[in-house]
């Protein structure tokens, strides 16, 4: 372990990490040449029909910056969110996401109440076993 990890939360004696620290990797891409670089593979796939997707993402990434992972991957979730592919679109993994952070910090509140009921309790009546 670094001096520099430390004072770090959730690392050896700091405090425990919450949603609030957690900053979202800012974006590589631009939403323009994002929205761009699908519209070619969705033209070239349209002029040629035998192109599979994987060719035309190996055809236009390299020419428009964008590494053609990164690029299948987009295609291919923009297929989901028009359903044109099975899988959870982008509205409903947002939605998916909220509702477990919402999920766990309900079962968070949930313990501490407990503890709280059977802190009092002992108060209230020391002959209690808990």
């Amino acid at each position: 372990m670094t001096s520099a990890n430390v004072n770090r939360p959730g690392i050896d004696g700091g405090s425990e990490p919450t949603e609030r620290w957690v900053v979202p990797a800012p974006r590589k891409y631009p939403n323009e040449l994002r929205e761009r670089a699908q519209r070619l593979v969705a033209e070239a796939r349209e002029q040629e029909p035998s192109l599979s997707l994987n060719a035309a993402v190996l055809r236009i990434g390299p020419r428009v910056g964008v590494k053609p992972d990164t690029l299948r991957g987009w295609c291919k979730q923009a297929d989901i969110d028009a359903g044109r592919r099975p899988g959870t679109t982008t509205p409903d993994a947002a939605k998916i996401k909220e509702l477990e952070r919402e999920n766990r910090e309900l079962k968070r509140a949930n313990e501490i109440l407990l503890a709280a009921s059977s802190f009092f309790a002992r108060e209230l009546d020391p002959r209690l076993p808990w």
